[in-house]
């Protein structure tokens, strides 16, 4: 398989969203075996704000609905795809959008740092923060930065980026024009989500320039490459500060 080839078939919504699928039963997994709950106990706040509505309506009940719901649309979105294409499954794709996912994760920080510092003209030293989750135990940082992967891209790349623009293109804006403020918006709540709730971090200009920074490169990657690559590429990144911390 050609590279050309590859960007194109990897970015297809069946290899997309199976290739998420293991990231969010790994987080679902191991959230539960830390707590003991398929809800309660310290989770990746987008997690629980998707979560909120139905267990508000239904408790355990709605917990269920929320992840019949979450899994069946990925299946019937999965199956919708490959009926359209055709052709098996290339197993082999699977293991280089994981190596591309690893790659992006290792430079994300250092080109999202260098971008802050010249957005704040070189004036403060940007490093990457990560609030109350760095008081947190290794293992459960490890689980929440897991869940970020998922759940962050879920909420601020799929529903966020993907919603703007259809409003967007709804209201007769060029599709360029849609996806863009789609892309800026997403990048602008998702670095004021990091401030809200008790694992919040302190607001200060370096880590909002930094995290919305972060933001746009996460939802440009979305744009280019689909859910699967972006939410294994920030998981990654995320567990590799938890690690770096903890070191």
């Amino acid at each position: 398989m050609t590279p050309r080839r590859y960007f194109a078939v990897s970015r297809e919504l069946r290899y997309s969203i199976l290739f998420a699928v293991p990231l969010l039963l790994l987080y679902e997994g191991l959230s539960a075996a830390l707590s003991g709950s398929a809800y309660s106990g310290i989770r990746n706040g987008a997690d629980v704000l998707l979560k909120t509505m139905f267990v508000s309506l239904g408790g355990r009940t709605g917990l269920t609905v929320f992840g019949v719901l979450l899994l069946g649309a990925a299946v019937v979105v999965v199956w919708r795809d490959h009926r359209r294409r055709g052709g098996r499954l290339a197993g082999g794709v699977f293991g280089v959008m994981l190596v591309e996912s690893v790659i992006y994760a290792a430079i994300l920080g250092h080109v999202v740092a260098q971008l802050t510092a010249w957005l704040l003209t070189g004036r403060l030293a940007i490093l990457a923060q990560r609030g109350g989750v760095e008081a947190l135990p290794l293992g459960t940082q490890l689980v929440v930065s897991l869940g970020a992967g998922i759940y962050e891209e879920l909420l601020f790349r799929v529903l966020l980026v993907s919603g703007i623009a259809a409003l967007g293109l709804a209201l007769g804006w060029r599709k360029p024009i849609a996806i863009g403020v789609g892309v800026v918006m997403s990048a602008l709540i998702f670095s004021a989500f990091h401030y809200v709730g008790p694992m919040g971090d302190t607001l200060t200009l370096p880590s909002f320039t930094f995290r919305a920074v972060a933001g746009l490169l996460l939802s440009g990657l979305y744009v280019a490459r689909g859910l699967g690559i972006t939410a294994w590429t920030h998981a990654l990144y995320d567990v590799g500060l938890a690690l770096v911390g903890a070191g």
